[in-house]
């Protein structure tokens, strides 16, 4: 019996009742949990980057890269809220003297920061 590409390439079959399937498997991995960025960038990727995701999930780079996505956006979010507090005056002073003027403002802040993360580095290509 002659050999077929797949075989000639290293490849490998099993029998299944009357079937030869290909043993293949995809690369691993690393598995680290994703947080809520991470999985606002798979939701992008499988919903308006199709084939990108399906490229990144066959070489076995998509985990990888939304882990990095994560981490970076993580980032990115606690940095610019900090650093927009401290550019706006919302101290702890503010938090002890007035509560819901200090929500208010932190809210308003983390929902612009939100924004700025997932045009910099969720939605991107």
């Amino acid at each position: 019996m002659q050999k077929t590409s797949f075989e000639q390439n290293g490849g490998t079959y099993r029998t299944v009742g009357d079937y030869r399937i290909p043993n293949i498997t995809l690369p691993s991995e690393a598995s680290k949990p994703l947080g809520i960025w991470g999985l606002k960038r798979k939701d992008y990727l499988m919903n308006h980057k199709r084939v990108q995701f399906n490229i990144m999930l066959m070489t076995g780079t998509l985990w990888t890269h939304l882990a990095e996505v994560d981490e970076q956006a993580s980032d990115m979010f606690f940095r610019l809220v900090e650093q927009m507090k401290v550019n706006e005056g919302i101290t702890e002073q503010l938090k002890a003297e007035n509560q819901m003027e200090w929500v208010t403002c932190t809210n308003n802040i983390e929902a612009r920061v939100r924004e700025i993360v997932y045009h910099e580095l969720i939605f991107t290509v």
